[in-house]
């Protein structure tokens, strides 16, 4: 019989081997998977790095397509630290960026330096409030915080689509259900090209990283991840660890909402996230649930996306391509966080009468 077992702890250097030898296995699967459906590798490989970094046009497209999802995934590895498992980032998205939205219609003339700040805060009270509601649940129900956010994406999607189509339809739109664009107060400034979103999302992961590793509440959320017992017996407040890790989590969605309304779409739409948030889980989850390595690892995936589009448009292959490398990607890293972890023990099986002949 084969059953898992615990593997053995590995050196440092012996762990990033093994994961360096996990990423390298999964470009050559990714090599092989485009030669069997009629392309050069190389040729494909060139073309997303190019499609992805380029000309400064596709360099800027990469890292708006970066800055939401890096503050996704920082927003997913709050929840997921406490064994929190968040999937509600959609619905924490969209809900931050009608927040924004709101602050954006009700106040258009306020100066930028106000009005910017004020969506902020909105869309990250938005954001948190919408994924306190699984929290409450499970405290008070123990629901599973998994399916209940999962469906709360779809209320939001919802939500935002009978605005679009209803009370926030633009009359001068021509018919076409379409939000009115914000003012132009009501959108961040660039700085080398690219609106300052970017700046912020490296603030938030360095925050993050400090609150994290650094802070009483970081080793709180972490021993509560580890064991709600031990977290207990060790006179944790279980209960507000967890509302401020969640209220985090969705506040952190809710300002990638944000950003995303106001510095790209400069709107509200029912697709403003082109599932940037499910795709959050998996940068996040890639990286470790860590804050440095998350802008790494959401920049990389970034280039997939654009690379992708990229591919696309030059030779007419379809972008859905690009969803096939992620998914190689996740298949060989995650299993190589498996076989870090555990290994697979050949056992002898034995009769009912034990050992005699």
């Amino acid at each position: 019989m084969i059953r898992i077992a615990a593997g053995p702890e590995l050196s440092g250097p012996r762990e990033k081997l093994q994961r360096a030898a996990a990423a390298l296995a999964a470009l050559g699967a990714s090599a092989l998977f485009i030669f069997f459906i009629g392309y050069n590798p190389l040729e494909i490989f060139a073309k997303v790095f190019d499609g992805s970094l380029g000309s400064a046009y596709r360099f800027r497209e990469t890292v708006n397509k970066a800055i939401p999802l890096c503050i996704l995934s920082l927003g997913t590895a709050a929840a997921f630290r406490m064994k929190f498992w968040n999937i509600g980032q959609e619905g924490q998205f969209y809900l931050g960026a009608y927040g924004a939205s709101l602050v954006a219609f009700s106040f258009p003339a306020l100066p930028s330096p106000l009005l910017l700040p004020l969506m902020f805060l909105a869309g990250f009270v938005f954001g948190g409030l919408w994924a306190l509601i699984p929290a409450l649940l499970k405290a008070r129900f123990s629901t599973s915080e998994t399916l209940v956010t999962l469906m709360l994406n779809y209320v939001a999607a919802k939500w935002i689509s009978y605005l679009q189509y209803g009370p926030w339809k633009d009359p001068l739109a021509m018919g076409f259900p379409k939000i009115a664009p914000f003012s132009t107060n009501a959108v961040p400034p660039n700085l080398f090209g690219v609106h300052i979103g970017w700046i912020i999302a490296l603030c938030l992961a360095a925050l993050m990283y400090l609150l994290l590793k650094r802070t009483k509440l970081g080793y709180e959320i972490d021993v509560l991840g580890e064991s709600e017992a031990t977290a207990r017996y060790a006179g944790i407040p279980v209960f507000r660890v967890m509302v401020i890790a969640i209220l985090i989590s969705g506040g952190l969605c809710g300002a990638a909402g944000m950003l995303q309304a106001s510095a790209v779409e400069r709107s509200l739409s029912d697709q403003l996230s082109g599932g940037l948030g499910f795709t959050s889980v998996i940068t996040a989850w890639l990286a470790r649930l860590s804050p440095p390595a998350i802008v790494v690892v959401s920049f990389l995936f970034s280039m997939l996306i654009q690379g992708g589009n990229f591919l696309q448009s030059s030779l007419q292959i379809p972008a859905s391509i690009s969803l096939v490398l992620q998914g190689i990607i996740i298949f060989f890293v995650l299993g190589s966080e498996f076989f870090i972890r555990y290994r697979f023990v050949l056992t002898r099986r034995t009769s009912a009468a034990g050992n005699k002949p």
